[in-house]
């Protein structure tokens, strides 16, 4: 008892040490390599997302590796975050893919949104917002030219968001 009492200590103190190799990388090699041998395209997309997941983990923990030192919970976060990834009962791979990265690839737009700066001349200037920005894009280019370019962009938002409703894995591709 005392042999297997020791290893067992072992091996539950170093769990996260041990697990994560399987849960971050055999597993998906093993399932990689069994969705490329499928006709499937939802296996190919949770296995592609799950690495391109894993490459964002990796460099996330390689630019904070000294934050992460400090947090002792971090290898049971990261496990956790990992198996919820990789485990085929929760998909999470392909539910990030489909919430938040699809969105972005789809409409590039979106993304330019959320990242917009105001870019001010003078901090005690005229407000940089949309109504501003409005007014000088019609003094440049007339108010046809903006009635133009505003239904244009409703007519774009109704298309994308009549075929919301779509499969994530609806773009065609081949080997």
């Amino acid at each position: 008892m005392g042999n297997s009492g020791n290893f067992l200590q072992v091996v539950a103190r170093n769990f996260d040490v041990l697990a994560l190799p399987l849960v971050t990388l055999l597993y998906p090699l093993y399932a990689s390599i069994k969705a490329i041998e499928t006709k499937s395209r939802n296996d190919d997309q949770q296995w592609l997302t799950y690495w391109v997941l894993y490459s964002m983990i990796t460099l996330f923990e390689l630019t904070f590796a000294r934050v992460l030192e400090c947090i002792p919970i971090w290898p049971y976060a990261k496990l956790i975050v990992s198996c919820w990834l990789v485990l085929p009962h929760f998909n999470g791979a392909a539910y990030v893919y489909r919430h938040f990265i699809r969105p972005f690839y789809m409409n590039p737009q979106s993304a330019q949104r959320i990242w917009y700066v105001p870019r001010k001349k003078d901090i005690f200037s005229q407000p940089d917002d949309i109504l501003t920005a409005a007014e000088k894009y019609m003094e440049e280019h007339g108010t046809e030219e903006f009635e133009r370019l505003m239904t244009k962009t409703e007519r774009e938002d109704r298309a994308r968001r009549s075929s919301s409703n779509y499969m994530i894995f609806d773009d065609d591709y081949r080997y």
